[in-house]
């Protein structure tokens, strides 16, 4: 049974830092597909990609409203997948969630193109 487990939210002042880490157990990354992505959904809004990194190629991709701030990184032995958070603004705050996916063809931004989720983790960024 594949899980995923998020954890490292918090509060933070608008310009801090925080890094999220999603645990993943019994998912495999053997697949040339094979993708850890993080999702987040601010209230009244849809969940949107913020970033995901192929396990096999390591190609990384990120939204544009974080390139240049973010940073996604895998540890394979440790099962973990992070995403450094830097320069956070106000409308960073958002449940993060992490996912894993390995479909053929699917696009690392959509929600749909994943298959198991975490439970989400709190970020809050005050002004």
């Amino acid at each position: 049974q594949v899980q995923l487990v998020e954890s490292g939210g918090g509060s933070v002042q608008a310009g801090g830092s925080l890094t999220l880490s999603c645990a993943t157990s019994g998912y495999t990354y053997d697949s040339v597909n094979s993708r850890i992505g993080w999702f987040r959904q601010a209230p009244g809004k849809e969940r949107e990609g913020v970033a995901a990194t192929y396990s096999l190629g390591g190609s990384k991709y990120y939204a544009d409203s974080v390139r240049g701030r973010f940073t996604i990184s895998q540890d394979k032995a440790k099962n973990r997948v992070y995403l450094l958070m830097s320069a956070l603004k106000p409308e960073d705050t958002a449940i993060y969630y992490c996912a894993a996916g390995d479909r053929y063809g699917g696009a690392w931004y959509l929600q749909n193109d994943y298959d198991y989720w975490g439970q989400g983790t709190q970020v809050t960024v005050s002004s």
